[in-house]
């Protein structure tokens, strides 16, 4: 039989003590400490005979992963090729920004084509998932619901239907029985994870795992929630726009580069095929503060539009504000700018923002970020026609080449565009006489060029 004890579990980071305390050592929070009651199990029960023993990485022999398809392309680009099977994939995202949607949509391909799907909701009744499910078209008779919350009762559904997919929405109402901290608690939602691992890794089940996140937008419980599982996904966007964007933050079995973009409509989440064209369907060119420019978002080049505003003020300390565009790059470009171009930003406020809610990731946008700000500032629009703008900036001025500059050219050539700025490394190897393309190797070349 095992022992009972009584613990001490700091509610943010996991640490455990035999007594209260009222600072956490482990994360430095004051009063976080709760107490817990646990059963620890005897040595003789601990004891487990295997038959494992190590061996030469030579010969271990590797093998591809089997994958299921999930019948939405945006998805399966995210996850490196489709779902593999007995995975564990966690999915975050702010409330109302369709994760469930997405997976009762992947449900009803996967219970089609597959086999049995489980749908474990501790948020939602039956009925209002049976209303979802309607309003989406979802009518799979291998699609199975259950409203449940105990942890220990979830295993028994699962062993008794047998599915081949299952989705709990979502961890922080799960609970196992002998713990007594509420649902959501550290010690719940690490307990929970370690069961749903278990059955996941023994029956060869792919299991998609909501989970909330907290006011910063990082994921709501402990840390080791995101070692345990395999796919980390995140999806993006605010509920009064209607696109949203799925990233991968992490994937042991694909890269995490890629992204997936989505329309919300009244029938469900729709795919984007063509980003660049919906981010630039409302875009009036050659407007004051306005460039266009590419990036790379894994091996998909997309075009959007840049948009910079800047202000004179009378406050003491200007405002510097971006949407879509990392605050400390805004400041080193205005930094570059001052220094080297002379362009006073020191009494001015300074917006920045990307059209369509997209998050600009890396040094893509410099060049062009750089122009919108000039072109803001001196109150001039860009001298040239459908100009494209790609780019990197360095601390002294000069544009330093991106890697598949040439992959973004032609995106930019399908979507109609005919000037291109773009590093002069980069034009150098690239041989197309149908546009304008122009290398620039200095922030003041590409000005002189533009303006």
């Amino acid at each position: 039989m095992g022992k009972v004890k009584t613990v001490f579990v700091c509610q943010q980071c996991g640490y455990e003590s035999l007594k209260w305390m009222g600072k956490c050592p482990g994360c430095g929070e004051w009063n976080t400490m709760a107490e817990e009651v646990k059963a620890s199990q005897d040595k003789s029960i601990l004891s487990i005979i295997t038959n494992s023993l190590p061996k030469k990485i030579t010969d271990i022999k590797s093998s591809e992963y089997e994958r299921m398809d999930t019948g939405i392309k945006e998805l399966n680009r995210v996850l490196g090729g489709g779902l593999v099977r007995g995975s564990l994939t966690l999915i975050s995202g702010a409330p109302g920004i369709g994760k469930s949607t997405l997976l009762l949509q992947t449900a009803e391909y996967i219970a089609e084509k597959y086999g049995k799907v489980l749908y474990v909701s501790g948020e939602e009744s039956e009925e209002q998932i049976k209303m979802r499910g309607d309003r989406l078209k979802v009518h799979s008779s291998n699609l199975y619901v259950v409203p449940e919350t105990n942890m220990d009762a979830i295993g028994e559904h699962i062993k008794n239907i047998n599915p081949v997919f299952v989705i709990m929405d979502s961890i922080q109402t799960l609970f196992k029985p002998n713990i007594t901290s509420a649902p959501g608690s550290v010690s719940q939602v690490r307990e929970t994870a370690n069961d749903i691992m278990r059955i996941g890794k023994t029956n060869n089940i792919s299991f998609f795992i909501v989970a909330h996140i907290t006011k910063q937008g990082e994921l709501a419980g402990p840390r080791v929630l995101e070692h345990m599982v395999d796919t980390v996904l995140s999806f993006e966007g605010e509920r009064t726009e209607e696109f949203r964007i799925l990233r991968t933050v992490k994937n042991r079995f694909g890269t995490t580069s890629e992204i997936g973009v989505f329309e919300m409509k009244e029938e469900g989440l729709i795919e984007i095929y063509n980003p660049s064209q919906v981010f630039l369907e409302d875009t009036s060119f050659q407007k004051e503060g306005s460039i266009v420019i590419g990036i790379m978002e894994g091996t998909r080049p997309i075009l959007v539009e840049i948009q910079a505003l800047v202000s004179e003020t009378k406050a003491i300390m200007p405002r510097r504000t971006a949407v879509g565009i990392d605050i400390q790059r805004l400041n080193l470009i205005l930094a570059v700018l001052e220094k080297k171009l002379k362009i006073p930003f020191y009494s001015s406020d300074v917006y920045a923002n990307v059209v369509g809610g997209l998050n600009i990731e890396g040094t893509y946008a410099d060049l062009g970020l750089a122009l919108a700000l000039i072109s803001s500032a001196k109150t001039r629009e860009a001298g040239m026609e459908n100009l494209l703008v790609i780019g990197e900036v360095g601390l002294i001025g000069e544009v330093r080449p991106i890697s598949m500059c040439e992959r973004i050219v032609n995106e930019g050539i399908k979507m109609g565009f005919k000037n291109f700025i773009i590093p002069k490394r980069n034009s150098e190897k690239i041989r197309n006489n149908t546009v304008n393309i122009i290398g620039v190797s200095s922030l003041k070349e590409a000005v002189a060029k533009v303006f």
